[in-house]
């Protein structure tokens, strides 16, 4: 017992002093471990991280340099666990993959739950995964090709086909005895799947009831046939709304004839969740949603030079406008000094109901139902804001430059630009979303053009106008 505890104290100790107080790793223990494997020290190199975690692994491995972390692959042999490959950037896991041997990649990945094996596999050449599955026994081969057959970020692509089915003429006693009996079992279930003898599934059997029940009830009986199922060719993004919805912690997955095929845990949903937030927040920036850290300098220039590109050329539209006013800039030098202020405060105001526009888009929590109430509200925010930051601003405008009437056409242009802003943030992604264009991608660009163009337009067309008849 206290060997047992000493081990457990042991391990705390060295979680605590694998990381440092902002929770990286130690830039010492890389240090140890890059030492190692210079040293060719297979034994040292097991001592140290033989026993983490996968997401500990995963993170040593990227604070590794390029060139140490294939040779710590190959150092632990089949005492690496391959599951930490799923924990670091697609850039890393391909440098890896593409560096070991199809036999080396096909022997961990044999050791690993099906939708790991997937995850592993999916973003390597069509040419590599073959070489890979040639190596595996048919049986496995043939699921994991199944499973890479289906589309890019759907439920089969996220699926294990690990689960446990059984007949509706069984009863609780068999049911029970065949699973301590069975020795290939998955590592974690909630629930048995009852199907038919074609393998359509019928409903489920969640354990808790299955243990309360008395050994000679049938099976047949304690059927939830009410139970929230997936095909296998729906939206990963779909999938994890049901979870959220209706508080899942596992969901069958069944292929268009209903017969059973896999199921999805809770697990996999909140890497699913965590992935998709990830991408709309750099959709969002105007950032190319595949853009990882772990990228080459050129392949991130490239993929944002694009959007860089529309923002120049929105740019220059907008400095034309001010073009237009350059007799009435040169009369005032205060027009020149405050119009930006006008153009990026509605661009901030405008930011603020696009990123909430396509979030609740992402969602489904703005939908055709509720889409007019919410831009009505959206052009209210921004009236009132708008009348808020027009006194601000305006009597900034007079005490700075002690020009009265200026203070009034700095509170008029705050207020049209803060209005158009809200409005703009509101209509932009809607429309896009409707012409089939992504508008956390898409957005931004044209919402900073929006506030631009209509934050210098209103501000000097108001003081020309204002100045012109006084």
């Amino acid at each position: 017992m206290v060997e047992g505890h000493d081990t457990v104290v042991a391990a705390a100790a060295r979680a605590v002093e694998l990381r440092n107080a902002e929770g990286a790793i130690r830039p010492e223990f890389v240090d140890e471990v890059a030492a190692a494997i210079d040293a060719a020290d297979a034994g040292r190199l097991r001592d140290l991280v033989g026993d983490l975690h996968e997401a500990d692994s995963g993170d040593l491995i990227e604070a590794l340099e390029p060139d140490h972390r294939v040779r710590l692959v190959t150092l632990m042999g089949t005492d690496f666990d391959f599951t930490a490959l799923t924990e670091v950037d697609a850039a890393v896991r391909e440098e890896i993959l593409e560096e070991l041997p199809p036999e080396t990649v096909a022997e961990g990945v044999r050791e690993l739950d099906s939708d790991d094996a997937v995850r592993i596999l999916e973003d390597l050449p069509k040419e590599e995964q073959a070489e890979i599955l040639d190596q595996l026994p048919v049986s496995e081969r043939v699921a994991l090709a199944r499973s890479l057959e289906y589309p890019e970020a759907s439920a089969g692509r996220r699926m294990q086909d690990e689960f446990i089915a059984i007949p509706p003429d069984w009863t609780v006693g068999h049911a029970i005895d065949y699973l301590h009996e069975t020795r290939e079992l998955p590592e974690r279930f909630y629930e048995l799947y009852v199907v038919d003898s074609d393998q359509r599934l019928l409903g489920a059997v969640s354990l808790d009831r299955l243990l309360r029940s008395r050994r000679t009830a049938p099976i047949a009986e304690l059927i939830d046939d009410d139970l929230r199922r997936v095909k296998a060719t729906d939206d990963q993004e779909e999938v994890a709304r049901l979870f959220e919805r209706y508080n899942l912690l596992a969901a069958p997955v069944v292929d268009e004839s209903e017969r059973l095929v896999g199921v999805i845990t809770f697990d996999d949903i909140v890497d699913v969740i965590e992935e998709e937030a990830e991408e709309d927040i750099k959709a969002l920036g105007g950032v190319a949603r595949a853009e990882q850290l772990s990228d080459t300098v050129l392949t991130i220039a490239r993929g944002r030079f694009n959007w860089l590109l529309v923002n120049l050329g929105t740019a220059f539209l907008a400095a034309s406008v001010l073009k237009l006013f350059s007799g009435e800039l040169e009369k005032m030098v205060a027009l020149a000094v405050l119009a930006p202020i006008v153009a990026s405060q509605g661009g901030n105001a405008a930011t603020q109901t696009m990123t909430v526009a396509v979030r609740a888009m992402a969602t489904r929590e703005l939908s055709h139902a509720n889409a007019w109430r919410v831009i009505i509200r959206e052009m209210t925010v921004g009236l009132l804001n708008g009348l808020a930051f027009a006194v601000i601003t305006g009597v900034i405008a007079y005490t700075w430059f002690n020009v009265p009437d200026l203070g009034i056409v700095m509170g008029l242009a705050m207020i049209c630009n803060l209005t158009a802003a809200a409005v703009a943030g509101i209509l932009i992604p809607i429309v896009l979303a409707r012409l089939n264009a992504d508008p956390a991608i898409s957005s931004s660009v044209f919402v900073t053009t929006v506030t631009d163009v209509v934050g210098f337009f209103s501000f000097l067309g108001i003081a020309t106008l204002w100045f012109g008849l006084r």
